[in-house]
């Protein structure tokens, strides 16, 4: 299948070399092609493409959405609406309030969200674009674990939601190749939650030091 990530950040390179591993062709969606981090990425996987967000829209047969939650909304909003229309976004975003110097906001290891208890990011997004099948996933755990993630105790849980059922399954079938055991939680009010596991599992990194840790859930 072909991938579209927006976005070469850290998740957005770990998620495509997943992609690449399964057999997948890959574009990166970004703002500069020059960027250090990025060129040295590219070097280690020279299947790779990469161009404008339009562009890997545009070759996306299903996209990930891996920037930072604040400017989600925005990149979405300068796409032309059809180049998302009908697709799979695998959302992996959170709503984190970033300091003017990048870094973000924490209270007592917990993560400064932007939105309300009562509405999640992705729920802003699904409202905004109708036509473009949003599945929450990736949002809570770190980059090094989004890929074949080793735990002694079995494989951690993803948990996923969204409103359309053949994009949930197509993101189950994606988690379940990366690695992982999937839990479908329901629709897109669930978001509300699984965005909070981010904050959760960061208190943990932030308060402990902790940060190659996951979720498991526990089923009788």
């Amino acid at each position: 299948m072909k991938i579209g990530i927006l976005g070469n950040g850290d998740v957005g390179r770990s998620l495509a070399h997943g992609f690449i591993a399964e057999g997948h062709q890959v574009m990166i969606g970004t703002r500069d092609q020059s960027k250090e981090k990025l060129l040295v990425w590219l070097d280690q996987h020279k299947t790779a493409l990469t161009g404008s967000f339009a562009a890997t829209a545009e070759f996306g047969e299903l996209l990930v959405l891996a920037v930072k939650g604040s400017a989600a909304d925005e990149l979405l909003e300068a796409l032309d609406e059809k180049l998302i229309s009908g697709k799979t976004i695998i959302d992996t975003t959170n709503p984190i309030v970033h300091a003017d110097e990048g870094w973000p906001k924490i209270e007592g290891g917990v993560l400064e969200y932007f939105t309300p208890r009562d509405l999640s990011l992705m729920e802003i997004l699904q409202k905004k674009f109708p036509d473009t099948n949003f599945v929450k996933a990736f949002n809570s755990v770190g980059n090094g674990l989004m890929y074949k993630p080793s735990f002694k105790e079995g494989k951690p849980t993803m948990f996923i939601c969204g409103n359309n059922e053949a994009s949930k399954a197509q993101v189950t079938e994606i988690l379940e190749s990366f690695g992982f055991d999937v839990a479908d939680m329901g629709g897109d009010a669930v978001a509300r939650p699984i965005e909070a596991l981010c904050q959760l599992w960061c208190a943990l990194g932030f308060n402990k030091g902790q940060w190659s840790h996951a979720f498991k859930l526990l089923r009788s």
